[in-house]
Formats: C-alpha cells, structure tokens, sequence
C-alpha cells in the first residue's frame, strides 16, 4: 500500500511536470524507480504520457501497477482478515473495486489524468487513517509499519539517487528550480523545504532533507527511526534471538546515518551512500522475511 501511495503521488507530479515541458519530458526516472523494464524498453515508452499512464495504474502485465499491487494488498489482507479490522478490509476492498472499473481505461486516456489519480491517491489516504485509528496497537499493526517504513525509506533513496545520477551526482549543480520543486512535490516535502530553507533551492539542501531531516516523513533517516521502533514492539521470549539479529542490523544502520552529515555524504560520495542504504534495507527486509515470515 505505501509503494501504491508513492507510484500515484509520483504519477501525478510527474504529469504536471510533463504539461510544463512537453518536448524535453521523459518518463524514464519514473520508470527507473517503479519497473524492472530494461533500457530498451523504457526509451520506447518514455514520451508516451498516456501510454505510461496506464501501464503503472492498470497494466496488468506490470507487476508494480497499480492495480496489481491493490489486488495483492486485498489477498494479504483476506487471508489475515481476522486479524485486521472491519473497516480496514472494506477500504482495501473499496480501493481495489475502484481501481477495477471497466471505465479507468478511457479515463485514462481521454480525461484529466489527475482527477483519476487523485480519485486514487483518495482511496489510498482513507486506507492509511483507517488503519491508523482502527487497529489494536499489537503485533500486526507493528508489521503493518515496519513494512511501511522499510518501503518508503527505499523508495526516498531510489528517488534522490535517480533525479541526481541526472547531475552526475555533483551536489554543486546549479539545475532550473522546478526541477527540484517537482522533485520534492512528488515526496510531499515541497513546503517544509520552503519553511527550511530560505535561500532557494539548491542540491545539497535537498539531499539534506531527504536523507538526514528527521522531521521530514518521507526522509530516509525519519523511516528507519521509525522502522526500528516499530520493530522494537515485535519482541518476545519465543524469538530472541531473531530479534537480537535484526535489532542489530536496524540499528546498525540507524547510526550510520543519525552520525553522517551532508559533507561526509558528498565527500564519500552520494551515489555509494545510497547504493549501501538500500542495501543495508534489503538485507534487513530478507532476514526479517526469512526469520519471521518464511515457511520452513
């Protein structure tokens, strides 16, 4: 539900964006980010708004579309039904019946894109306050958040390495506002940038916000504080050792970067920053799928 949330958000900016510049829009980032098409592929649909549209929303051939992660979420969701709530079921149920009509195709490709997407994005909002007032405070809200943060912690690297390997990395790069306004936008992080930073925008403070702001909800440093305190609550006698290993990767990682500042990071290199972050990520991912989820 989180990789839905940031694919539409991403979508819709990226559209306005596409209004602005027609002739010089690509798609490709967006591409790079939320498929595993390869390069060929990708240049073949970059400048192909429409066509972009409906393979990340409804493409059923695309399994990081919209529609197929909703109707993933949904069977997570039926087969642990007796341990979320009512209304939590029926916003999934209600999601994936909207992301199903017959009639998203056309509007997709005749209408307003963003009134769909926001259509969208709305049913993915209700989801996440729903199941923020509705669920008991136990295990299974815990891994509902752990999944959460360990998705969007990816996700604001993947998106910060892409649009900045568009500046060879070089935090000194002097590139048109909008395009660090569409940047942030996309990650909801436009207005506290502008309440951050008074002096316009500029690469390093971005990255800065991105990663290290740990005021910011989409920043990577914010996620993996709360990633770790979420998993903090799945401890128990029967599984102390799994949890000592994770907890120690978690944190491991947390201090990484909670010690880091912008300068280490430019002087190490942004690129490898990212590249060890999102690393460090999937293993905690594979070793909490192996230790807690995987059938033996």
């Amino acid at each position: 539900m989180e990789r839905t949330d940031g694919v539409l958000r991403m979508l819709k900016i990226n559209y306005a964006s596409s209004q602005d510049d027609v002739q010089a829009f690509s798609w490709k980032p967006v591409l790079k980010i939320f498929t595993f098409l390869n390069e060929e592929e990708a240049n073949a649909m970059a400048h192909d708004t429409r066509a972009i549209l409906q393979y990340m929303v409804i493409g059923k051939d695309n399994p990081n579309s919209v529609l197929n992660i909703v109707t993933l979420a949904r069977e997570n969701g039926r087969s642990v039904q007796d341990h979320i709530t009512k209304e939590m079921w029926q916003c999934l149920n209600d999601f994936y019946h909207g992301v199903r009509q017959e009639a998203l195709a056309d509007w997709l490709q005749k209408e307003d894109p963003v009134t769909i997407l926001d259509m969208l994005i709305k049913y993915g909002v209700l989801y996440f306050g729903t199941t923020d007032i509705t669920m008991a405070r136990g295990e299974g809200n815990s891994f509902i958040n752990i999944g959460k943060y360990l998705e969007r912690a990816i996700q604001s690297a993947d998106i910060l390495d892409v649009k900045f390997s568009d500046v060879n990395y070089d935090l000194g790069e002097t590139k048109d506002t909008t395009y660090w306004k569409y940047l942030l936008l996309s990650i909801s992080g436009y207005e506290l940038y502008l309440k951050t930073y008074r002096g316009g925008f500029e690469a390093r403070n971005v990255m800065e916000q991105v990663v290290l702001n740990d005021q910011f909800p989409r920043s990577v440093i914010y996620s993996i504080n709360r990633l770790h305190r979420y998993f903090e609550r799945v401890k128990n006698e029967r599984n102390t050792p799994d949890f000592n290993q994770i907890d120690f990767m978690i944190g491991k990682l947390k201090s990484s970067i909670k010690f880091t500042t912008p300068d280490s990071i430019i002087e190490d290199g942004l690129h490898l920053f990212l590249n060890e972050t999102k690393n460090s990520l999937y293993t905690i991912a594979d070793t909490l799928n192996q230790n807690y989820f995987a059938l033996i």
